[in-house]
């Protein structure tokens, strides 16, 4: 990635997808583990977007956000630390 130009929204669903299945059905990732890996440098700056393209993940039913544990269902209003992981249907 460029110092300059953001990863585009592509190149962030494909993280989010890579570390959500790398752990598998038994664990979950932190966003901030998305960002670094795009940019450990200016990770901090990436979290907006990777929150971004998260809850859209979410919405399209392809990954779950958790919060203390619990799955989230509205995504308008996530305060706080999440976690992401795959569907447990």
């Amino acid at each position: 990635m460029s110092s300059l130009l953001p990863p585009d929204d592509a190149t962030v669903e494909a993280a989010v997808l890579s570390i959500v299945r790398a752990r598998g059905n038994t664990a979950s990732a932190c966003p901030s583990e998305v960002a670094r890996g795009l940019s450990a440098g200016n990770w901090r700056k990436l979290m907006p977007l990777v929150r971004q393209q998260a809850v859209r993940l979410a919405q399209e039913q392809r990954i779950e956000i958790t919060q203390s544990g619990k799955v989230l269902a509205v995504f308008e209003s996530i305060k706080g630390p999440i976690r992401l992981r795959q569907p447990r249907r």
